[in-house]
């Protein structure tokens, strides 16, 4: 992922002024189970707004600078679709979850892949091990989407490195990419939680041991303390893993806990993931719900330097408590207060360009002048979360055991050169993604030190 831009401050500001007025929030009424989907139907529509895939001359399911958006994209549709039973978007999702699979059916598609990182891929795996999960159906003559799941962790898998810290994943794939020599918290729990999805799905202790591996490795490393329940945001390679960049981020903390509390529910409730689900859901409530009990991207709302993709972090995050409940009943009273009062300040946030734009900063029960695909994506990830109140029974994901039916294809995506699969590397993207990574990098100090300076 590449920071893709930040809001602006001046521009949000009269256009809050000119519109914020003007048009009144979305009307939600959490005892109320048609005004929840209302309002998700609301946030969706708007959040297609910026979808144009479907169009002539577009590529279905693309966003060519921030790639893996696509499969934020697609994750909130199926919830969508299977929350609310409205079907206006499957073939759109159909049609670009499968564009962009790639030739081996492992999210690899030769367009993207020369400045991809493992956490790109990751999530095109998640959204399609969501669609197997939820009964999306498959695809005719297509890849099925469990085998689109295996295919990314095959190749991941493949990729494991033991060259220095002993293990993990690095950030990204290629040695001109600065986060070659990075590993992450996002990429390492995000092949976590897809093995522990796998394990579950398809009962093959291979994936269960896999999930185990990552697990162990994760908490020997710094990016997880399993006494603290800390998760660090990456490690670098050069020093062997000896310290980490400790900015704090929703997503790393549930990509951690959704994996936990599948490996949980698969071992019906073996006390080694009993720990974790309750150590890492502690934390992440205690340090992302700081202002009246509405979720918060603490490293960057504050100051106003979210980017592109951090704005995405905490409606994955709320998807991912909502299923926590699911599959551990026994945290959903702990997490639906939080998921309720989040859902309640995002709908006030959209009351922007006197169509309700959603905005980013929920805690402030206003629009905040923002405007863009990732806060319609994230507001409607924390109103689909809250229907989870509903028909519990009905939402869970299934298993191949329990009504799933997408095809298995444990091989899928065993092609597993990645010179192979991408485009011939240019100087330009060579310099293209070394300055990419860089300004994420030199973005992000900047904005600390603006944070320790007080500005």
């Amino acid at each position: 992922m590449r920071l893709s831009g930040t809001w602006s401050i001046s521009n949000g500001l009269i256009a809050t002024l000119l519109f914020s007025t003007l048009t009144p929030a979305i009307e939600l009424d959490l005892n109320d189970e048609q005004s929840i989907k209302d309002a998700a139907s609301t946030s969706t529509y708007s959040m297609m707004g910026w979808y144009y895939g479907n169009e002539t001359g577009q590529i279905p399911g693309s966003f060519p600078e921030k790639w893996w958006e696509g499969s934020a994209l697609f994750l909130a549709l199926l919830q969508y679709w299977h929350f609310t039973g409205d079907t206006t978007y499957n073939s759109l999702m159909s049609e670009g979850m499968q564009w962009q699979s790639g030739e081996e059916g492992d999210y690899m598609p030769s367009n993207y892949s020369s400045y991809l990182g493992n956490d790109d891929q990751m999530f095109w795996g998640l959204a399609a091990m969501m669609a197997a999960e939820l009964k999306f159906p498959d695809v005719e003559d297509g890849f099925s989407w469990l085998s689109l799941a295996q295919g990314v962790f095959n190749t991941q898998t493949a990729r494991w490195d033991t060259t220095t810290c002993g293990g993990g994943l690095r950030w990204q794939l290629f040695p001109y990419q600065s986060g070659y020599t990075m590993k992450n918290s996002v990429s390492n729990g995000g092949l976590f939680q897809l093995a522990a999805r796998l394990a579950r799905y398809t009962d093959d202790d291979k994936y269960s041991k896999w999930a185990e591996k990552i697990w162990d490795w994760s908490t020997s490393s710094p990016l997880v303390n399993n006494k603290t329940w800390n998760v660090a945001d990456s490690t670098q390679m050069a020093n062997d893993c000896a310290d980490s960049g400790n900015y704090q981020w929703t997503y790393n903390y549930g990509a951690y806990l959704m994996g936990a509390v599948y490996m949980y529910n698969y071992t019906n409730g073996d006390e080694k993931w009993k720990k974790p689900v309750d150590g890492l859901l502690g934390k992440t409530l205690k340090t992302f719900f700081p202002n009246g009990d509405v979720i918060e991207d603490v490293t960057c709302e504050p100051i106003k330097m979210c980017n592109f993709n951090e704005i995405l972090f905490k409606g994955l995050t709320s998807s991912w408590l909502a299923f926590t409940t699911l599959l551990a009943p026994d945290t959903a009273a702990q997490i639906k207060p939080k998921l309720a009062s989040s859902a309640e300040a995002a709908a006030k946030s959209c009351t922007g360009n006197n169509n309700n734009t959603c905005g980013i900063t929920w805690y402030q029960n206003k629009w905040d002048g923002t405007t863009g695909m990732e806060q319609e994506i994230s507001a409607t990830n924390v109103f689909l979360a809250n229907l989870i109140n509903y028909n519990t029974g009905s939402f869970g994901p299934v298993t191949s055991k329990t009504g799933g039916n997408s095809a298995s294809d444990p091989n899928a995506g065993s092609e597993n050169d990645d010179e192979k699969k991408m485009k011939p590397i240019t100087t330009g993207d060579k310099a293209g993604a070394s300055i990419l990574t860089l300004i994420f990098v030199f973005g992000w100090a900047g904005a600390v030190a603006f944070m320790m300076l007080g500005g």
